[in-house]
């Protein structure tokens, strides 16, 4: 089946259970499925865009009702809808870092967010991660105290993950902010894998930014993200162009120059709202998710030879697995190499692991039901044991 010409229709979803890593806590509800045809056309929700013609100013689709909803449920002073994480980080880097300032991240954070520190000229510097592959509040100050040596001034900004894409680890925020804080940096959590998927409650933790993604972790199509500020730091995040035209006197209102204006337009912010109704209620239910995780851990655990790098037991969805003494043994022998084990899992109705990997590879259990997260665990034994693998 083709939606035109050669573009296949994708029946990921709905023939398989999907254990990709990035695409867990995206799926679409039925709501943001409805929405994305409804509001497909590009300037869809334009239809009553007023003066101030801003995005979080338009009432129909309520699109400044929802941002107001976002900031009270992140316990946020204000917030902004963003084309993914990687904008909010943007406009954060583009806000607080000048050329040559030093700027906090950790051994663990993506790309996007050193490349953001690129964008606007300042040096990254690394807080380690221990022996557990955690990042802790003793060794951001420690880094940050030498920082402080190297460059005469304390780092302008500090990125923290409160879930890290590499093993799923939850890190110590509040503690890591207060450290931060005491030496005067401004925190932003990275939440692209926890905003949407657990309960987040930005004030508590004490940060100044919080970073979520709609397309990972908020059932919400892409690009899609947000970005909220305490009412100390809006008022430079979210600053309103004071440009002027030289020759036609030209000025733009209040459009906000970080934001370049208006983000988000029809089916990505409309999806966004449908889905958050859903999204609100199961961050509510995040240990049932976590259940689901330590069931399918432990049942890959029960192989003899594999091992998971991440922190243990489980705390979130997401997990780093090393089977290079189960599965990839197995691999070395099997006519289809690596490619075996998501062959087999494919005849299961499993996908989302990546072709060819049984080495140290990723699985994210977010969304599953009880039957599903338990066929899951099933599979990986059977086919252990299919293939000659001790299991206990």
């Amino acid at each position: 089946m083709k939606c035109s010409g050669d573009i296949d229709v994708r029946e990921v979803e709905e023939l398989s259970i999907n254990i990709d890593p990035i695409q867990a806590g995206g799926r679409l509800t039925p709501e943001a499925m409805k929405a994305c045809i409804a509001y497909g056309d590009g300037y869809s929700v334009c239809d009553y865009c007023l003066k101030p013609f801003r995005l979080d100013y338009i009432k129909k689709p309520p699109i400044a009702e929802f941002h107001r909803d976002l900031a009270e449920w992140l316990h946020m002073d204000e917030v902004r809808v963003v084309p993914g994480a990687r904008r909010g980080f943007q406009a954060v880097a583009s806000t607080l870092v000048e050329k040559g300032d030093p700027v906090m991240l950790t051994a663990l954070s993506h790309y996007t967010e050193f490349v953001s520190v690129e964008q606007s000229g300042g040096i990254p510097r690394e807080i380690p991660t221990d022996e557990h592959n955690r990042v802790t509040a003793d060794a951001a100050g420690m880094r940050i105290e030498e920082v402080m040596r190297e460059f005469g001034r304390p780092p302008s900004l500090l990125f923290v993950e409160h879930v890290d894409y590499q093993f799923g680890n939850i890190h110590e925020v509040k503690e890591i902010a207060r450290v931060a804080h005491s030496y005067d940096v401004p925190v932003l959590l990275n939440g692209a894998y926890s905003v949407g998927i657990m309960e987040v409650d930005g004030s508590a933790l004490g940060v100044d930014f919080v970073v979520g993604s709609g397309h990972k972790s908020m059932a919400a199509p892409a690009p899609s993200g947000l970005l909220a500020a305490t009412s100390e730091r809006a008022e430079s995040v979210f600053r309103t162009t004071k440009v002027k035209g030289d020759l036609t006197e030209r000025t733009f209102g209040i459009k906000e120059v970080e934001l370049m204006g208006c983000t988000l337009m029809g089916v990505t912010i409309v999806g966004m709202m449908a889905s958050f109704p859903a999204v609100q209620e199961r961050v509510k239910h995040f240990d049932r998710e976590i259940a689901h995780s330590r069931l399918i851990t432990d049942a890959l655990l029960s192989i003899e030879g594999t091992e998971v790098q991440s922190e243990y037991p489980r705390r979130h969805s997401l997990t780093r697995i090393d089977t290079r003494g189960s599965f990839d043994k197995v691999a070395e022998t099997h006519k289809k190499r690596g490619f075996f084990l998501q062959s087999e899992l494919k005849k299961r109705g499993i996908t989302g692991v990546i072709p060819g990997s049984t080495r140290v590879w990723k699985y994210n259990t977010y969304g599953l039901t009880d039957a599903q997260a338990q066929h899951v665990a099933d599979a990986f034994r059977e086919i252990a044991a299919e293939n000659g693998l001790n299991v206990t």
